[in-house]
């Protein structure tokens, strides 16, 4: 039987930090579908628009040769329907939620991937901008 895996993130301003999440998310499984933040969900999570719209960032994302399918995630409310929606057997969210989502070990397993060091959206753009 076949193992789906979904994991979820904003995407934006896409760098080799979400490219290793994502294919350590596959490897965990054999199929991999990801939910991309709406713009509205990522303002109101962040404080601010994303560089990139969620019709960009999803089409960069469903590029990726190790995802299977990919959907708009209007709100972390609904973490619960779309694992159950994508009958997803592990979640995986990054180590900077761990403990944030083990509500859903009832439904799925839940695996939080260490993040890749030194490497954040947030600071891409402020050098980018030159803040």
């Amino acid at each position: 039987m076949a193992r789906t895996v979904i994991t979820f993130g904003t995407f934006d301003v896409f760098h080799v930090g979400h490219l290793r999440v994502i294919e350590r998310a596959a490897a965990l499984g054999d199929r991999l579908v990801v939910g991309v933040s709406a713009d509205a969900l990522n303002e109101k999570k962040k404080g601010r628009v994303p560089v990139f719209t969620e019709r960009e960032r999803i089409a960069i994302v469903a590029a990726l040769k190790p995802v299977d399918e990919v959907f708009v995630e209007e709100s972390l409310e609904l973490k619960r329907d779309y694992i159950a929606k994508y009958a997803a057997d592990v979640l995986v969210m990054g180590d900077d939620w761990k403990g944030r989502f083990d509500e859903f070990e009832d439904i799925c397993e839940v695996v939080y991937l260490s993040r890749t060091p030194a490497i954040s959206t947030t600071a891409l753009i402020e050098k980018i901008s030159g803040a």
